[in-house]
């Protein structure tokens, strides 16, 4: 039986219980982190930690745990699984409304871990974009929150029409990211990614293919991009610590540079790959 980690102890999936009043279930009150064990480490843990920890001390959420206790728990979860290759999940809410001394909820789970398709890095996805907005006076803009609900419509939709992503442009109609990725076009040899106050999620492997890149001596900007960047790119990729590097061949109808994943998504998806111990 699957043994999932809540609040203080592993225990059978089937038995785990949240409270009624948890302000993650009942307001969305609630951060959450995906992570990817490989191996039996865990990849980019403790900037994932500080992620998480910033994000609940920026947001005033009751967070009454510390980093250690939570690397610990997710030891615990998947030894208690017997894995070394999963996809770790991390809630964290501020737990039940009303109690007297703050008690978070803090929910670990890890299955094992399914890549996506090998075809989608050799052929490349189809993206669309959603008519949907960001809006850079929200307040949980950059935090990862529970409230994914206008995501996953959107994803819903993408997949629908046969594509792996919907990208989001903001209300001043720049390219912020996709649904459950962060975007970068590159352009005669120079990586571009939205800036983080377009706004966009500081995503764990964003910040990572950036330093790759940097040490790989490419040029690489952060800021404003518009649709005519991303159409008009050589090449387009998405990223996150699941899918790595996924290269992107095609904007809805318009097919992006040669219609091919291009040389420098290729080679950026390798040195993660190295990092990941793939």
């Amino acid at each position: 039986m699957d043994k999932v980690f809540l609040n203080d102890k592993v225990i059978d999936t089937a038995d785990a219980k949240v409270s009624a009043n948890d302000s993650g279930f009942l307001y969305g009150m609630g951060l959450f982190e995906t992570m990817r064990c490989n191996n039996g480490k865990v990849f980019a843990v403790d900037a994932h930690m500080e992620r998480l920890f910033n994000s609940a001390k920026e947001l005033e959420m009751d967070n009454t745990y510390t980093k250690e206790y939570v690397k610990d728990a997710i030891g615990k979860t998947l030894e208690a699984n017997e894995l070394t290759d999963a996809r770790l999940r991390l809630t964290l809410t501020g737990g039940p409304m009303g109690n007297e001394v703050p008690e978070s909820t803090l929910l670990i789970t890890a299955t094992e871990f399914v890549p996506y398709p090998q075809e989608y890095y050799q052929k490349g996805v189809t993206v669309v974009l959603t008519d949907r907005r960001q809006n850079a006076h929200d307040s949980l803009n950059r935090h990862k929150t529970t409230n994914y609900f206008a995501r996953l419509l959107a994803l819903n939709e993408a997949r629908k029409k046969k594509a792996g992503e919907a990208l989001w442009f903001s209300t001043e109609n720049f390219l912020a990211e996709g649904c459950i990725s962060n975007v970068f076009v590159v352009k005669d040899g120079v990586v571009q990614t939205p800036g983080l106050d377009t706004p966009v999620l500081p995503g764990i492997m964003r910040g990572t293919v950036i330093e790759a890149a940097v040490k790989e001596k490419m040029t690489v900007e952060e800021g404003p991009l518009v649709i005519s960047d991303l159409l008009g790119a050589d090449e387009v990729f998405l990223t996150n610590v699941i899918m790595g590097v996924l290269p992107v061949t095609g904007v809805e109808a318009k097919a992006i540079g040669d219609g091919k994943p291009g040389e420098i998504t290729k080679k950026l998806s390798g040195k993660i790959n190295e990092l990941m111990g793939k």
